[in-house]
C-alpha cells in the first residue's frame, strides 16, 4: 500500500499547489507582458520565458493530479516521480532566479532611476509582476520539496 502523503503527486493538496502555480505565474506573466515594453530589460525577458515553462509544466501535472484524485488511484512509479522532482527543482530554482531579478531590476528603478526608466504605472505592475513570481516559486517549492519526500518511500519498495 502506498502512502498518501499530503501535497505529493496525485492528491488534493498537490492538485492546489499546481493549480496556484499556475495561476501566480499567468498573473506574473500578465502584468508583465499587458501594454509593456517589458524586452527592453533581460530580466523581465528571463521572468517571462521561465513563466512560460511553468504554466505548461504546472497545468500539465495538475491534469495528472484532477485525474489521480477524481479516479482515487495513485500511480507512483519511482521513474516518473523522479521525473517530476528534478523537473520542480528545476523549475524552481530557475522561477526564483527570474524573480529575484526582476524584483532587484524593479526596485533599482523605482528607488535610484526613478523616473527616468518608469513611470508610477509601469513601475508599480514590474513589481507587481515580480511578487505574483515569488508566490509561484513559494507553491514550486512546497511541491519540489513534498515529491522529494515520496522519492525515498518509493525507492525502498522498487
Amino acid at each position: 500500500m502506498e502512502p498518501e502523503l499530503p501535497g505529493s503527486m496525485g492528491t488534493s493538496a498537490s492538485l492546489a499547489l499546481r493549480l496556484g502555480q499556475a495561476f501566480f505565474s499567468l498573473s506574473s506573466l500578465l502584468f508583465m507582458c499587458l501594454g509593456i515594453d517589458f524586452y527592453a530589460y533581460t530580466s523581465f525577458c528571463f521572468l517571462v520565458t521561465i513563466n512560460g515553462l511553468v504554466i505548461p509544466w504546472s497545468l500539465t501535472l495538475a491534469i495528472v493530479d484532477a485525474f489521480s484524485v477524481f479516479v482515487k488511484r495513485l500511480s507512483h512509479q519511482v521513474q516518473i516521480v523522479m521525473v517530476i522532482v528534478i523537473g520542480d527543482w528545476i523549475l524552481s530554482f530557475l522561477s526564483l532566479a527570474a524573480a529575484c531579478s526582476t524584483a532587484s531590476v524593479s526596485d533599482f528603478m523605482v528607488t535610484e532611476a526613478g523616473a527616468a526608466f518608469c513611470d508610477g504605472k509601469m513601475c508599480s505592475r514590474f513589481q507587481l509582476s515580480a511578487t505574483m513570481a515569488c508566490l509561484s516559486w513559494s507553491l514550486s517549492l512546497a511541491s519540489a520539496l513534498l515529491n522529494l519526500w515520496l522519492l525515498p518511500y518509493l525507492y525502498s519498495n522498487y
